[in-house]
């Protein structure tokens, strides 16, 4: 799959997996598609050799976010979205990839919200 027709299925998981009034609650975070995770990023998640991730949310969550958030300059949140190792589980192919990626998507909203794995668990929606 191109990069491109990636990164818009990326976009379509935010627009149709992403409730509205969640999506507008989401403050000051990019999100992003990168091939695979860096070596740095391997390390800072301890993957090991065999392990990969396909997404990663990297910032403040909203639930944490106190009265002077924001006040001066803040970078932005991430959401990376990770290509190869999507395509990969999916066996290249499409439907899979765009269930993979609207569950990907879901779950690092939700870390940005605040939720741990286990609510994260808890709370995914059924499959599309």
């Amino acid at each position: 799959m191109q990069k491109q027709d990636f990164e818009q299925l990326v976009a379509e998981a935010w627009l149709s997996h992403i409730p509205e009034k969640f999506r507008v609650q989401v403050k000051n975070v990019a999100l992003l598609v990168e091939d695979e995770p860096s070596e740095e990023v391997r390390t800072e998640e301890e993957l090991a050799e065999h392990e990969t991730l396909f997404g990663r949310y990297v910032g403040i969550p909203a639930t944490e976010r106190g009265d002077l958030y924001g006040v001066g300059m803040t970078l932005p949140d991430t959401i990376t979205i990770y290509r190869k190792p999507i395509e990969e589980e999916a066996g290249g192919d499409p439907e899979k990839i765009k269930d993979i990626v609207a569950e990907t998507v879901w779950h690092e909203v939700a870390h940005y919200f605040g939720l741990d794995h286990d609510e994260i668990d808890r709370r995914r929606p059924s499959a599309s």
